[in-house]
């Protein structure tokens, strides 16, 4: 049974409301239950119900994400402090979207976006260009690919994602139909972001766990030591997972369909291009060297930001800053606020160690990991997956060193975890995807969920057998 008869079939038995309502009540009751029935705390009950509200709403969506975070916000403040309310804006994650977004503007009105797709689309064999089928098929490869590449050189999937944004947005133009539009949007973003796990500096969480390792345990994990643990399974074969699964989900339907390669597709760079692609080089220079400086992601991308709106010598005007949507910036601000919430109530450690209470430790090194798993995707249901990392990290550390087993796999097998997700509030970077319009919350979700269950049924198997099998 197809989704769209569904929904009209439950819209008629609701008289012809909207489905998506049914979260209110759903959340309402939920955070019933946690006030009045769970055996917490005072303030930590109220935190869970906030939170369990706020989920409900952000899955169903009967309002924009944005007016749920700002209801959030407001409840935090009220029942707690506007310290706790307003401590998400505090972050260097919500500036580096602030700024990021700044970025995607400039990339598309200097023109690197048509740029990036008169070559893509200039590159395109004769053959293919007769087959919709066939040039979907190209595109998607070739963008997945470099989108996984961007994650050596460019630290953090969130920026990625707002750059690499806009250059999509303006690629699957040359469709007409929908769902190769949708295919090539969603799988290179999927590719960089979720093929990120098998790179150490690819993905914030990895960096997050390996420095707490590394100043709890002594455990220094390298660059090169993570991509040959992770990198083909989690890596190359994430990224052909992706492919294969936007190829199925979103290839073109009708045979006949044309693509509109534009004129022009094979021209060289404009002068203006070329500063923008200097800029964003600048950043990514800044990017790969944070081992040297040791400044936060956000302030390479307030270089480029500030290179490219700068009088002279920048490529945009300054009101393109007005033409950008903030409201992303307020779902941000509400996830690091409710993570922060659970975390000072004790709500985060109390389930992490109950989580780990129920793994038996002196079991098989395969069984430990797939508990790991379930424990930090269980974490990432109520958490943001970078405040997943701060909580649970320190916790399995005591774990390892308890129970006398290795903790590089235990760091691999949580970092996997963390980078697999169903839902946007779980993830900065997948709010990010949402914050540039081409796609809502349910394609999204859909794409997640698809891409997280292959992971976890298909490659995690392949993964926690190499990492067993050697330790």
């Amino acid at each position: 049974m197809s989704a769209a008869p569904a929904a009209g079939r439950l819209s008629a038995l609701l008289g012809g409301r909207d489905p998506a309502w049914l979260a209110l009540p759903a959340g309402l009751l939920a955070a019933a239950v946690a006030l009045l029935w769970l055996p917490l705390p005072g303030p930590m009950a109220a935190m869970v119900a906030i939170t369990l509200f706020a989920i409900s709403l952000w899955i169903g969506t009967p309002v924009p994400h944005w007016f749920t975070a700002l209801v959030t916000i407001g409840l935090i403040g009220v029942t707690f402090s506007s310290e706790l309310a307003l401590t998400g804006f505090q972050a260097p994650a919500t500036w580096l979207i602030v700024f990021g977004i700044l970025v995607g503007e400039a990339t598309r009105e200097s023109g690197v976006a048509d740029l990036v797709e008169r070559l893509a689309l200039g590159r395109v064999p004769d053959r293919a260009l007769g087959d919709p089928a066939a040039t979907y098929r190209y595109l998607l490869v070739v963008l997945s690919f470099a989108a996984l590449g961007m994650a050596v050189l460019v630290p953090s999937a969130l920026v990625r994602v707002l750059i690499l944004g806009p250059i999509l947005l303006s690629i699957v133009e040359v469709f007409d139909e929908r769902r190769p539009q949708l295919g090539l949007f969603l799988g290179p973003l999927f590719a960089t972001y979720y093929g990120s796990t098998g790179v150490l500096t690819g993905a914030l969480p990895n960096i997050v766990i390996t420095g707490i390792v590394e100043s709890t345990a002594g455990l220094f994990i390298s660059w090169t030591e993570w991509a040959l643990w992770l990198g083909p399974v989690m890596g190359i074969g994430r990224t052909l997972a992706v492919i294969a699964i936007a190829y199925v989900l979103y290839r073109p339907r009708d045979p006949e369909g044309t693509v509109a390669v534009p004129e022009g597709a094979a021209e060289g760079i404009g002068p203006t291009e070329r500063r923008m692609l200097g800029f964003l080089l600048l950043g990514v220079a800044f990017w790969a060297t944070d081992a040297v400086h040791g400044l936060h992601p956000v302030y390479g991308a307030l270089l480029v930001v500030l290179a490219a709106f700068a009088p002279r010598v920048g490529v945009v005007g300054m009101d393109a800053a007005a033409d950008a949507d903030y409201t992303v910036i307020f779902f941000m601000g509400a996830i690091f606020a409710i993570a922060a919430g659970l975390q000072r109530t004790g709500f985060t450690d109390l389930a992490a160690d109950g989580l780990l209470a129920a793994m038996p430790a002196d079991a098989p090194l395969m069984v430990v990991l797939v508990g790991v798993v379930l424990s930090a995707l269980a974490l990432a249901l109520v958490m943001e997956g970078i405040a997943v990392a701060s909580v649970l990290t320190p916790t399995l550390v005591s774990f390892a060193e308890g129970a006398g087993i290795p903790l590089e796999p235990v760091v691999f097998a949580e970092a996997i975890a963390l980078n697999t997700y169903f839902f946007p509030y779980q993830s900065a970077v997948m709010v990010a995807i949402l914050s540039l319009g081409a796609v809502d919350a349910r394609e999204l979700i859909r794409m997640a969920t698809v891409a997280s269950l292959a992971t976890l049924f298909v490659l995690l198997p392949i993964q926690l057998g190499l990492l067993a099998w050697w330790f």
